[in-house]
């Protein structure tokens, strides 16, 4: 079952933003780790977000929803450690 990673607005600046190599590094372990996989085991979930899960990818987190019906992931934030939640 493979999934598709879209990105939200805010994810998509932050990326555009960054670095080319730290954001191709985001951008490939997300989608290497989600797309078989929408919850692999270093994924956790937020207190008090329902259906949200925080994925670390070195110094950065990125917070993502999943919709098992249209077998889409949509990664709503990524930022860098402290300041990601």
């Amino acid at each position: 079952m493979t999934f598709q990673v879209e990105y939200d607005t805010q994810p998509q600046k932050f990326l555009e933003k960054s670095d080319k190599h730290i954001a191709k590094r985001i951008m490939d372990k997300l989608e290497e780790a989600l797309a078989e996989n929408p919850v692999p085991q270093n994924a956790k979930t937020i207190v008090g977000e329902h259906g949200v899960f925080r994925l670390r990818v070195g110094d950065y987190r990125a917070l993502y929803r999943i919709d098992y019906a249209a077998k889409t992931i949509l990664i709503v934030k990524i930022e860098i450690r402290p300041k990601a939640y």
